[in-house]
């Protein structure tokens, strides 16, 4: 190693201790040591390109691993992100402006940008930029949208300002281009040959960690590996269709699927996500909540469905509002209710149910729920209820039978006696009354809560818990409410209650 050779090494070890092996990070200001390394790594291959080229292969290994070391010191592309990064933020208005806005995390989340645009009579019509949260779609260092026919274009990218620029490739067509700049700093000049092959090797390297990052992130609810038939053609959802959307975190698991909170721009919704597997019980909820007067302030305001992935990936999701309390269940096992609070409560979730069953000729049908129950009764933030979960929900037409649709569905601690009872061949007013026995489990549930009464609020227990447990058969069920006829206990204290007497 020659002298010249000496002194880039101490210039790139000056680089090192001042900035670590990677550099500052993704997105950051440049360290004051690189355009001395670069300068220096320049003037070393112009004059060491035929030593490179066509010199012994110890001079090769060399110069390609001194120069992965100075694109490594330099860029900080390659192994680490910082808790920072750079974007284009806008937003359409009429006194809208483009502008750069740093962007901060979690440590353990990567950063990205995106865009949202549209296409106006062939002009480009940006809807939004910005900041985006750590999504693995977004490993690349382009901002590209490729899916077929989007009515609003959707990208996210990995560079700092990277969403600057934003085009459109879809999968299946030759790469044509709806392709807008917005200001940013000017591209670097094309860097000699050898540097070029370096770059190269560089990004496969980052390819390949970035395919590492995302085994190691994947999200917790897995995919379906053994997909049975297609679900059948994908409901239209309008809004979803314009909107990026964002998993955040599980919220909750049945056996029908899990719920998701997630991030719909700057909103956030629920996302529930069924298994091929139950594509009957995301076809009935989608059609239940897609009939005409299912707008109603107790009943869970539904957002659009979609079928995300393909072949052994399928997913069906519904998405819907998002109340951050939780069901009724879940608010009781940590609060006590003062009166006022349970009578909002089974005020707002009896005036949700006596919709959903009321007929509405020319508006809606009548609807049973078939599995009413605390788990599947919402809390908005002031605390009124609306109710949710319609996979098993039954409508009824006028004039038409109900056809060999049985009761016999739903969970076994809530099934109303008759239905623990084996009877079939329900009629509408029986499947509504079915309903009814479960919101009075549920308003018990509420009581047993209430500090309003004299005595003492037990811990927050499920009916008939204290006969069965927690985790009943059909069997226990059958012994407890239908041989011997018990029903959840009505305390003393309750009674003497001074409503109990008006």
């Amino acid at each position: 190693m020659g002298p010249g050779s000496t002194s880039l090494c101490r210039t790139l070890s000056q680089c090192v201790s001042e900035n670590g092996l990677f550099g500052p990070g993704h997105g950051g200001t440049e360290p004051r040591c690189v355009p001395s390394v670069r300068a220096s790594l320049k003037v070393r291959i112009r004059t060491r390109m035929s030593g490179l080229m066509f010199g012994s292969r110890t001079g090769l290994s060399t110069g390609l691993a001194l120069g992965v070391l100075v694109l490594s010191c330099c860029s900080g592309a390659v192994m680490g992100r910082s808790e920072t990064q750079r974007c284009i933020h806008y937003t359409h208005s009429p006194s809208s402006s483009f502008s750069v806005v740093t962007c901060s995390g979690d440590e353990d989340k990567r950063l990205h940008c995106f865009a949202t645009w549209k296409n106006v009579s062939g002009q480009v019509q940006v809807v939004q930029q910005g900041c985006w949260l750590d999504d693995h779609n977004c490993y690349n260092s382009e901002c590209v949208e490729k899916k077929e026919a989007p009515e609003v274009f959707f990208c996210c990218c990995d560079d700092s300002l990277c969403n600057q620029q934003f085009s459109y490739r879809p999968r299946n067509s030759p790469p044509p281009h709806l392709l807008l700049p917005t200001p940013g700093p000017a591209h670097l000049p094309t860097e000699p040959l050898v540097f070029s092959v370096v770059s190269i090797m560089v990004v496969s390297c980052g390819v390949l960690l970035s395919f590492w990052v995302y085994q190691q992130h994947r999200r917790a609810y897995p995919p379906v590996r053994l997909p049975t038939q297609d679900p059948g053609p994908v409901p239209p959802s309008p809004i979803l269709g314009q909107r990026p959307l964002q998993l955040l975190e599980v919220k909750a698991r049945g056996r029908y699927g899990c719920v998701w909170k997630a991030q719909l721009l700057t909103e956030h919704v629920a996302v529930k996500i069924f298994p091929i597997q139950e594509q009957q019980s995301w076809q009935n909820e989608y059609k239940i909540y897609s009939l005409s007067g299912m707008r109603h302030e107790n009943l869970l305001q539904f957002i659009g469905a979609e079928r995300r992935g393909s072949n052994m990936e399928l997913e069906l999701w519904l998405i819907t509002a998002y109340h951050d309390r939780g069901s009724v269940s879940d608010y009781l096992k940590a609060n006590v209710l003062s009166w006022s609070e349970l009578c909002l409560m089974a005020h707002t979730m009896s005036c949700g149910l006596a919709y959903l069953h009321e007929d509405i000729p020319g508006h809606k049908p009548a609807i049973a729920h078939r599995d009413f129950k605390s788990k599947n009764v919402l809390l908005k933030s002031d605390l009124t209820a609306c109710i949710a979960d319609f996979g098993l929900a039954l409508r009824f037409e006028a004039g038409k039978s109900p056809g060999d649709s049985h009761g016999h569905v739903g969970t076994w601690r809530y099934m109303a006696p008759e239905v623990l009872e084996g009877a079939i061949n329900f009629q509408r007013d029986a499947f509504l009354r079915i309903d009814m026995y479960a919101l009075g489990l549920v308003l018990w549930e509420l009581a047993s809560r209430c500090k309003a009464a004299d005595g003492p609020v037990d811990e927050y227990m499920l009916p008939f818990e204290e006969e069965v447990g927690q985790h009943p058969l059909l069997e226990d069920m059958q012994e407890v409410v239908v041989h011997k006829k018990l029903r959840p206990t009505l305390k003393e204290c309750w009674q003497k209650h001074s409503v109990s007497h008006t």
